[in-house]
């Protein structure tokens, strides 16, 4: 039976920092862009972007000196690809915990069929089940307030409703998007409107944490309030948003497929989160033992 949240310790509770907190060793991430990290650039990480997979993995890989993570995800897959070939590389990987995002660019740029796809889904997470390894799946963001894409709100609503009886199937967990209301502010989101920023991309981290039950140091960042903006100005936004980013998105995507075929993931293999050059172990972010900075 795959490890639950149930399993662990309760946030805030007794278990003192630095010690195993989690039951997991070996971390895999498998999905497109949400998971690859677009739209949290950093030079610093492999692939020129963080996201909320690299920053979840950070605070996995505090207190266990063996933990290894790797991230198979590439931008633009599709649900069938994705599970084509991610699936077959993470199983050689061994992980005890995988993250699989898929499905959204089907729903978004498609017009797949939910229940058609959630019928591919189940046939993936049922291999990726059978491991043993604790399975995380998503639940899609509520659309609704974007504009052009807001019209495959229906379609998310009812994958979503699919994916939570696959979890169930699977004794698999969901971290839902839909139900994460700050991914409503603007902040949370890359300019683009598809992908979320450094903002958004933390407060997913958290939430994916907290769906694990797994303590963690990451604390909720209020964005400064946005100034209210006319109904002209809102429009005006809207279209030099679909000019500026939609529209050459969509390009890309009809024009530009062989080079997305030759991306390669950004962590094909499984290792220490921060490399050789910080101490197995070392401590990322505020230590709550210590007042001091870091």
């Amino acid at each position: 039976m795959n490890a639950t949240s149930a399993d662990l310790p309760a946030q805030g509770g007794p278990a003192a920092f630095g010690t195993r907190l989690h039951p997991w060793s070996r971390y895999v991430a498998l999905g497109d862009s949400f998971t690859e990290g677009v739209g949290d650039p950093e030079p610093g990480s492999p692939g020129g972007l963080r996201g909320w997979a690299d920053r979840v993995a950070e605070e996995l890989s505090a207190g266990h000196h063996d933990f290894a993570y790797a991230n198979l995800a590439v931008r633009g897959r599709l649900l069938h690809e994705i599970l084509e070939e991610q699936v077959g590389p993470a199983l050689g990987l061994q992980p005890d915990l995988i993250t699989l995002n898929a499905g959204g660019n089907d729903l978004l740029f498609h017009r797949s069929d939910p229940d058609k796809l959630a019928l591919e889904l189940d046939a993936g997470v049922k291999i990726l089940a059978a491991t043993g390894a604790t399975i995380l799946l998503f639940a899609g963001p509520d659309w609704g307030a974007t504009p052009v894409l807001g019209h495959t709100r229906g379609k998310v609503a009812i994958f979503n409703e699919n994916m939570r009886i696959i979890a169930a199937r699977h004794d698999a967990v969901i971290a839902d998007l839909w139900a994460l209301r700050q991914l409503t502010n603007p902040q949370m989101w890359d300019p683009d409107r598809l992908h979320f920023s450094p903002l958004g991309q933390h407060t997913i981290a958290m939430m994916v944490l907290d769906t694990l039950n797994v303590p963690h140091t990451l604390e909720p960042m209020i964005p400064k309030a946005l100034p209210p903006r006319t109904w002209r100005e809102a429009r005006t936004d809207d279209i030099v948003w679909a000019r500026e980013h939609l529209v050459p998105w969509v390009l890309r995507r009809l024009t530009q497929r062989l080079a997305e075929d030759n991306r390669h993931p950004k962590r094909p293999d499984p290792g220490p989160v921060f490399g050789a050059g910080m101490p197995p172990g070392t401590y990322v972010g505020t230590n709550p033992h210590d007042d001091a900075e870091p």
